[in-house]
């Protein structure tokens, strides 16, 4: 909601006031690591500090060369949420691609408002644009629309240049973080989750299926004679054709499913709320996939591999994680054992 004169932090009568306020926001900043929790804590202290039409929090998408809004005061929100801001268009596009503060006392004057201008409901007479950025560049920027400022405005706007430095550091704490527990149940060479990583996510949504009775599936697969693959072209060979492979089973897989790398050439597909017989369609069709796909492994190396496949599902093979992994791992070997390159639910 948009701040009130009342409820807004006056500047301070000397430096004790300014340190306990500047005090107050590190800790609010840093207390957390969250991503979420620090954006929304930006958008409390500017509810406190300054009176606007509009506060809007965009984070940087480095991938897509956008900005997209995290969040808004007030109704605007919901209008904000789908939009994209390229990458030095509009206010928060031209702060990002710049790394400026941008201040623009006459917004009729100025082009870089028009962005999303059909999704606010008021009309923009000026505007501030601040960049969050940080060591490794700029992270997000803050939006004010029509901020009332006093006389007192160098004093509003040195803080929001404190604001947003404080909440670099902290996003990119946080990121970094992030990235480390990320580390922690990846697979190096595949980029699919980890052993450890299945246990635990397995065990969640057997958890999930218990409560929700809904079946849970799960899948299997073992590359087919791929210790061929490493004699006759050399481990790096093979690693990269289980890069390829994992990235493969990824996107052959539905949004809802996740994928492992077990160990080796075996891989793990959860499906969460699928039956036994969905779980066999979607299985076939990947390993049917798999099987026709050609891997370029290298200029001069393309390759293809076969496999087999074992499904197990909740609650008809079992209630435990160790009860439904080992059935999907026994139906594996029994095709393994009986010809190979099939799959048996």
């Amino acid at each position: 909601m948009p701040g009130t004169a009342a409820n807004q932090i006056a500047p301070s009568r000397g430096p004790l006031d300014d340190l306990l306020v500047f005090h107050e926001l590190a800790r609010a900043l840093t207390s957390s690591l969250d991503l979420t929790s620090i954006l929304r804590t930006v958008l409390e202290y500017m509810d406190r500090f300054i009176e606007a039409d509009l506060w809007a929090l965009l984070m940087v998408d480095n991938e897509r060369q956008e900005l997209y809004y995290t969040d808004a005061s007030g109704g605007e929100s919901p209008r904000l949420r789908d939009l994209r801001v390229k990458m030095g268009e509009g206010l928060a596009g031209w702060v990002a691609k710049h790394g400026e503060t941008l201040i623009i006392p006459e917004a009729r004057i100025d082009p870089r408002i028009a962005t999303a201008a059909k999704a606010r409901t008021f009309t923009v007479n000026s505007a501030i644009g601040l960049p969050i950025r940080g060591r490794k560049g700029t992270h997000g920027v803050l939006e004010i629309f029509n901020p009332r400022l006093s006389q007192h405005s160098d004093y509003n706007i040195a803080f929001l240049h404190i604001l947003v430095d404080f909440a670099a550091v902290a996003i990119e704490n946080a990121q970094d973080v992030a990235r480390a527990q990320q580390l922690t149940i990846t697979d190096d060479a595949t980029g699919l989750f980890n052993t450890r990583h299945l246990y635990a996510m397995l065990e969640r949504e057997l958890e999930t299926a218990r409560k929700d009775s809904k079946p849970l599936s799960l899948a299997f697969l073992d590359l087919d004679r791929f210790k061929l693959v490493n004699d006759a072209h050399g481990h790096l060979i093979g690693t990269e054709l289980l890069s390829q492979v994992g990235r493969r089973i990824h996107e052959l897989s539905r949004s809802t499913d996740l994928c492992f790398r077990y160990g080796g050439d075996e891989f793990v597909v959860l499906m969460p709320a699928t039956t036994r017989e969905e779980a066999l369609r979607m299985t076939r069709s990947i390993h049917a996939n798999l099987a026709n796909h050609v891997f370029t492994v290298s200029k001069e190396l393309e390759l293809t591999i076969d496999s087999s496949a074992g499904i197990a599902t909740y609650p008809g093979d079992g209630r435990t994680v160790h009860a439904i992994l080992g059935a999907a791992d026994k139906r594996m070997y029994a095709v393994k054992s009986s010809g190979r390159g099939r799959v048996e639910a």
